[in-house]
């Protein structure tokens, strides 16, 4: 959009003639060109394009477990395509669980599969949690990751848990389900990546 506004002019050809004083119509007309501008990313100092993320649209890695025994666990997600979850530019997760029949489960976030490195690591410890120490003045290595030893799930429906900023930047991501139910029951898992 363009508009003309007025602008005074300090460094006209009075002011360079040493007049001090502001002269009778100092002001000049400024052609001024207005663009909206969308910022979608930045150049990296390594010279790469790293593009703004935005929270996932929909749950994404759905996973369905079959006949899963009491005490069997599962990592999720494993599609076949998608088996694990790489949360490099993201805070928190969503993760959608939807047992067959209500109970209880245990839930721990882990390290993914060997199959996938980490960074340029491989291969990693598979299934375990993360060691370390968290943004506190404790001095010992504490886990990490979430972990949750009995969770009561509803039967037949989504069960969504959001797990906020202690799973940032884990890019090799998995979830351990161990079935606490009492009998075999069948499970489907999603996720959602917020930034």
């Amino acid at each position: 959009m363009e508009r003309k506004r007025k602008v005074y002019a300090p460094f006209s050809q009075t002011s360079e003639a040493g007049v001090t004083q502001t002269p009778v119509e100092g002001y000049i007309d400024v052609s001024q060109m207005i663009y909206p501008t969308v910022s979608t990313g930045v150049v990296n100092e390594k010279g790469q394009w790293s593009g703004v993320k935005s929270d996932d649209d929909e749950f994404f890695a759905f996973t369905k477990y079959l006949a899963i025994a009491n005490g069997g666990e599962i990592l999720s997600p494993d599609t076949g395509t998608v088996n694990f979850i790489d949360m490099t530019g993201f805070n928190d997760i969503m993760i959608a669980i939807k047992p067959s029949a209500s109970g209880n489960v245990a839930l721990e976030a882990v390290m993914g599969p060997d199959t996938n490195r980490f960074a340029n690591l491989n291969p990693v410890n598979s299934g375990s949690g993360l060691r370390g120490l968290a943004k506190t003045r404790n001095t010992n290595f504490n886990d990490l990751l979430f972990t949750d030893s009995a969770e009561a799930l509803i039967g037949n429906v989504w069960n969504i848990y959001v797990i906020q900023a202690i799973l940032k930047g884990q890019k090799n991501l998995q979830f351990k389900i161990v079935n606490n139910m009492g009998g075999n029951r069948d499970f489907e898992v999603a996720f959602m990546r917020l930034v």
